[in-house]
């Protein structure tokens, strides 16, 4: 499966086309962090790893840019309940 992720500015979000489909994560910007809002991937979609690459993705977006994260989305958060080394720069959770 070949795809790529691009940050779409002026929709604000983050999105894998493939097929003729596109899954994505919309964010909103805060002094100092990003806030992830939705995740959408659409039914053609599930089941190929894409959200949790688009999860990856906007994660290591935020740490590389010093950005810290308020995971809104169910998804995102989840997915940093389950990779620990995302926790840090979270907002939400615990720091072990």
């Amino acid at each position: 499966m070949d795809y790529t992720i691009t940050h779409n500015e002026s929709r604000k979000r983050f999105e894998i086309s493939l097929d003729g489909k596109t899954a994505y994560v919309k964010y909103e910007l805060f002094d100092g962090g990003i806030a992830y809002m939705h995740t959408i991937v659409p039914a053609e979609l599930e089941g190929k790893g894409i959200a949790s690459a688009l999860a990856k993705y906007v994660l290591d977006y935020a740490k590389d840019n010093s950005l810290k994260v308020k995971p809104y989305c169910p998804f995102i958060n989840a997915y940093i309940d389950r990779h620990p080394e995302y926790q840090e720069n979270s907002l939400f959770h615990t720091k072990n």
